[in-house]
């Protein structure tokens, strides 16, 4: 490996890190740090994590996080690093680096804007606003699902899911026309099978109150209003928990300290993550999330 071929990369993936910190901090959010060896990972369908003796290599920090949203702070973000089994590929690597912030008294919709700031903050570090085709300076296109799937799948998966085939039509018909758009875009209304731990949608319970952001077709950013009732929480988790078991997957103890916290009182909220190495390939405009790590083989 010549490492002094990533020079160009390294050096932009530090100055990126510094602006995203200064636009926290600014913004008066505190920084946290929480486990990164944890006992419960969060128990989602499609995310395994990695063993670490009896214990496990945190996916996401998310629920510590609420945690201290729990605990009334009230601003917090994390940039640290994260893992998922078996995924590597150009845009996977099973260990990357996440930044997650929280914002209590809000909904997810008041996420788009402030991540549109923290866009063209990190991209006044090259200097340049267009990126792989698209305009960070612009307006995102926000866009729902049912809208999405309808014009370039054929099809309405709220109120008629079918995961097979939401998960195929998203990556190979809704997602290569997302990758023409010349500005970033916001997919919005997910269906209800897909709320993870966000909220049913108030103004239609057969969706989800949860966004995420594209840029050139690659995902870069997923938004909840949070789930903040532990009753409906922790059915999700034993939903869950059944699904994985009856494919085979591990299934992880509940979060009982998540769940005590959540009991006690969890504010409305809203929560993002954000990949730093997929939006650090946008800038670098490149295809490759190796090209963007030092060591991406570990």
């Amino acid at each position: 490996m010549n490492l002094s071929s990533k020079a160009p990369a390294l050096l932009l993936r530090a100055h990126v890190m510094t602006e995203l910190r200064a636009f926290f901090v600014e913004r008066d959010y505190l920084e946290v740090e929480t486990p990164i060896r944890v006992k419960t990972p969060a128990m989602e369908d499609h995310i395994d994590a990695e063993a670490s003796g009896n214990h496990w290599l945190r996916t996401s920090p998310e629920l510590h996080m609420k945690r201290l949203v729990c605990a009334g702070y009230k601003k917090i973000f994390q940039i640290g690093p994260c893992f998922r089994q078996g995924e590597r590929g150009d845009r996977h690597l099973p260990e990357y680096t996440m930044l997650e912030w929280y914002w209590t008294g809000v909904d997810s919709t008041e996420l788009i804007s402030e991540t549109h700031d923290l866009l063209r903050r990190v991209a006044s570090v090259t200097g340049e606003t267009i990126f792989g085709g698209v305009d960070l300076s612009a307006e995102p296109k926000v866009i729902t699902i049912r809208e999405a799937f309808e014009k370039w799948a054929g099809w309405n998966p709220i109120g008629n899911f079918d995961e097979n085939r939401f998960d195929l039509d998203l990556t190979e018909r809704v997602e290569p026309e997302l990758a023409k758009c010349k500005e970033p875009v916001i997919l919005k209304e997910f269906p209800v099978e897909r709320a993870a731990l966000a909220r049913r949608a108030p103004t239609n319970p057969a969706t989800a109150d949860r966004w995420e952001m594209y840029l050139g077709g690659i995902e870069i950013a997923n938004a909840y209003t949070e789930l903040t009732v532990a009753d409906e929480q922790r059915k999700r988790f034993q939903t869950c928990a059944q699904e994985r078991e009856s494919r085979g997957q591990d299934v992880y103890p509940l979060d009982e300290p998540f769940l005590e916290a959540m009991e006690k009182g969890m504010p409305t909220c809203a929560g993002i993550a954000l990949g730093v190495d997929r939006l650090l390939m946008r800038l670098s405009d490149s295809d490759k999330i190796s090209d963007v790590v030092a060591f991406p083989e570990g």
